[in-house]
């Protein structure tokens, strides 16, 4: 069954901002969508130039997504996804895998982007056995995201916290901490936090996301490995632990992708 958000369509349409790039269209671009337009083009053009592993870097990071939630649905045993910054609908978004390993998965995708609003009922397919739906929320509310997630997700049972790409955006470090740190609390022992950011092991990369930021986007911060760690304090890291997004569990059949990428993310537990 699905569930559909109270605003989707022409009123979200209207919020969209086509005048400066945005990050999710500038993914969705890098990924080969079409959910995006001139002007992140544009922006994702130069960022290419001054930085050419970008495209190879967003595939990775896909791939890692894909291979999170089929482990975690496939043998860890959950069936519960929260999925806060969703992005643009692309392959494989994380019901599609989940319900295709276990079709009863519940699935809450969580944005505040206008865009993916809009494009919210490509997200909202599900099978007859499970549910998604959709919460129109912003990442610095975790309150109000745990309490409209409760209505489709049982917080007494184990839950897949999915953080992919997006805590760069939070710039100080310890608000970005606290945030993860309150979504944690609310989720029950069984739970698992999958998170992946971007890094700064790449001199090429930081110039890049310098030139961005100072295109008048959402900045964005490249942090660590040691950085990224952190937001799984107090919980017990899967292997092979915190890594580049291509090396963690990679399928035995994996190609087309190099074994490093500055996309680093992990998979943990909350005993």
């Amino acid at each position: 069954m699905t569930e559909e958000p109270e605003n989707t369509g022409h009123e979200a349409l209207a919020k969209i901002d086509t005048s400066v790039p945005q990050s999710a269209r500038i993914w969705n671009y890098w990924l080969g969508g079409k959910d995006n337009y001139e002007v992140d083009r544009v922006a994702g053009d130069a960022f290419r130039e001054i930085f050419p592993g970008i495209e190879t870097g967003a595939r990775a990071a896909r791939y890692f997504l894909a291979r999170a939630v089929r482990h975690l649905a496939a043998e860890e045993g959950i069936r519960q996804f929260l999925d806060i910054g969703t992005g643009l609908p692309s392959v494989d978004n994380t019901h599609e895998i989940a319900q295709r390993v276990v079709p009863e998965c519940r699935i809450v995708y969580v944005d505040n982007d206008p865009l993916v609003l809009a494009h919210a009922r490509a997200l909202l397919t599900s099978t007859p056995e499970g549910v998604t739906n959709y919460v129109d929320a912003d990442l610095r509310d975790p309150s109000t995201i745990v309490r409209e997630a409760g209505k489709t997700l049982n917080f007494d049972q184990p839950v897949a916290l999915m953080l992919m790409g997006i805590l760069g955006h939070i710039e100080d470090y310890d608000e970005a901490r606290s945030i993860v740190r309150q979504l944690v609390d609310a989720l029950p022992s069984g739970s698992y936090l999958v998170q992946y950011d971007s890094t700064d092991t790449s001199e090429s990369y930081v110039r890049a996301i310098q030139q961005y930021n100072d295109g008048g986007s959402i900045p964005y911060i490249l942090r660590s490995p040691e950085q990224i760690a952190g937001f799984f304090d107090g919980l017990e890291l899967l292997e092979p632990g915190v890594a580049s997004c291509s090396r963690w569990r990679p399928d035995p059949d994996a190609w087309g992708l190099p074994a490093e990428v500055h996309q680093y993310g992990g998979v943990a537990v909350k005993r």
